[in-house]
């Protein structure tokens, strides 16, 4: 099997499109979410929010980079928006919402902090997929 290589371009686009689409996610979830959280928001504004999202970019680029990876490995010509999406939700199946599940369950949280963040991260590896399936190598 051939690697159809990877686009660096995509891969920024996609973490940009993905970073946007959470900011609207949990903007117009934020009052579900900080219930389900069981906190207020100026609990949440106290933390501060740079570092947060630092982390969030930072988390979201390794993703974009190794999902472009794995969409170049279906090799040369197979690296489309379709295949992008299935990609990224076969990850987000077997590797994001499985984690998520486990570490809330050990956690105590609210089945609605799991569905709304794993909403979430399903929405981020879509994206990303269909992004760097849609700009290509």
């Amino acid at each position: 099997m051939a690697f159809a290589g990877m686009n660096y371009l995509a891969i920024v686009a996609a973490v940009v499109a993905s970073f946007i689409f959470g900011g609207v996610w949990y903007g117009v979830l934020s009052k579900q979410w900080l219930a389900a959280l069981g906190k207020t928001e100026e609990d949440v504004k106290g933390t501060g929010m740079i570092m947060p999202m630092v982390v969030t970019v930072i988390a979201q680029l390794i993703m974009a980079w190794i999902l472009a990876g794995l969409i170049g490995h279906l090799g040369p010509g197979q690296v489309t928006v379709r295949n992008g999406m299935i990609s990224g939700a076969f990850c987000w199946l077997g590797f994001v919402v499985t984690t998520l599940a486990v570490n809330h369950a050990y956690q105590g949280a609210k089945r609605t902090l799991t569905l709304i963040d794993a909403g979430h991260w399903l929405g981020v590896l879509l994206i990303q997929g269909a992004v760097i399936g849609l700009i290509g190598v």
